[in-house]
């Protein structure tokens, strides 16, 4: 009868040179990719009524593969003799290859744990405010635990070679809490690291907050473990470092809601009556589906030399339908006023002078003092002027510029003397 001695040595006699071992090693890999293909399919079946299990089953499917095919081979290669060249090497590559694997698998499944969670809450909804609040703490916790992982993996990996077995243990040790803020050149990752856990808990930003940052207006896109990204209203993207949002303040407008007022400012004459403005802003808001029926209020705010400033406010559900109506209503007081008090738009006033005024009230045939002045007789150009009239010459014009770039001064001047010369 065989007994256990027997078939332990009739499965290491294959082991005893390179082309036997190899020949095991394809067996075991395709055996155990075989046995992930078959689980694969079960836990499929079983998880497809269930959609955020879906979820976790497709982020750790790749990753199990890997782990179960290094698995097969660290089964083969330590049951392989010592005897065999470069064997000690091999067996070091696949530990370190193992931990990596695992490594990998459990960075996602803390991933899968953060996508169920986010797939389970979704932003879709009329009032997305818990919603968000739970997907800006998993993801950056996940994050968080997804780079603690990858620290503590890269260290045991690093410490299955004995030449390199020192710098894992300092690696190791640098994960700590201690370690890290004692660490000088670790201190901007650790900075970012711990601002991440502070907004995962006290949540100043979430995803899908509208905030004003150095006076960008956008919304929360992603928060990575090191920044978020927000995005602008003109579609570019502000870079924001987690640990600004801890030390620097901002705008958040959805902080507790989002719901939001608005304003709209106009600028209208004094005379321009209110009661029909706020008739056609009541109107208009009726008629606007972004008005959430809290607030349509219109006001004189302020005045100057020159017009009032009217403010409206409105309000809606969140900021982006509010910038909408705020455009709606700004648009259709601006009609309204075109349309039916055109008159009372701003205008620019000014006085008419003294002076000017009695000019206009002068009579047609009498000359304002300055004129008379100019043609008191003695003087240079009224002498002309006779000299001119005796000899039948044409006279200057009297409001011709006697300069040089006068041509019709220049010429009257000149017949002038020689009319005077010929007498």
């Amino acid at each position: 009868m065989p007994t256990l001695d027997d078939f332990s040595r009739l499965t290491d006699a294959p082991l005893q040179n390179w082309l036997g071992t190899l020949l095991v090693s394809a067996f075991a890999l395709a055996f155990a990719f075989a046995v992930h293909w078959l689980g694969a399919r079960v836990v499929r079946r079983l998880a497809r009524p269930y959609p955020h299990a879906s979820v976790f089953v497709r982020y750790v499917h790749q990753p199990a593969r890997v782990v179960l095919g290094v698995i097969a081979l660290e089964f083969v290669w330590w049951q392989a003799p010592d005897t065999l060249r470069f064997i000690g090497t091999l067996r070091e590559l696949c530990a370190f290859a193992l931990i990596a694997a695992i490594t990998w698998l459990s960075v996602r499944c803390a991933a899968a744990i953060g996508e169920a969670i986010v797939a389970a809450h979704p932003l879709d909804i009329a009032d997305n405010l818990q919603a968000r609040r739970i997907h800006t703490q998993a993801r950056v916790l996940a994050r968080t635990v997804m780079v603690v992982i990858i620290v503590f993996g890269l260290g045991a990996a690093l410490m299955t070679f004995p030449n390199v077995r020192q710098i894992g243990a300092s690696l190791l040790a640098s994960a700590g809490v201690a370690g890290l803020v004692a660490g000088i050149a670790a201190r901007p990752v650790l900075g970012n690291l711990i601002a991440g856990l502070q907004i995962a808990i006290s949540q100043p930003i979430r995803l899908d907050d509208v905030v004003v940052i150095q006076g960008e207006w956008g919304r929360i896109e992603e928060i990575t473990g090191t920044y978020v990204s927000v995005r602008i209203w003109d579609q570019r993207r502000l870079i924001v470092p987690l640990q600004w949002f801890i030390e620097n303040p901002f705008t958040n407008w959805t902080r507790s809601s989002s719901q939001i007022i608005g304003s709209v400012f106009l600028w209208l004459d004094y005379r321009m009556p209110l009661a029909p403005l706020r008739e056609e802003l009541a109107r208009i808001v009726e008629r606007a589906p972004e008005w959430d029926r809290r607030v349509q209020v219109l006001q004189v705010t302020d005045a100057s030399e020159r017009a009032m400033q009217l403010r409206v406010l409105v309000s809606s559900q969140d900021s982006g339908l509010n910038w909408d109506l705020r455009c709606r209503v700004r648009e259709g007081l601006f009609d309204f006023v075109n349309a039916h008090y055109p008159q009372f738009l701003p205008r620019t006033r000014a006085e008419v002078s003294a002076e000017l005024a009695s000019r206009e009230e002068a009579p047609t045939g009498e000359l304002p003092p300055s004129s008379a002045r100019r043609a008191e007789p003695g003087s240079a150009r009224s002498g002309q002027a006779a000299q001119s009239a005796e000899s039948g010459a044409p006279a200057a014009s009297s409001t011709a510029a006697n300069t040089e770039a006068d041509p019709v001064a220049e010429s009257g001047a000149r017949a002038a003397e020689e009319a005077a010369q010929s007498r």
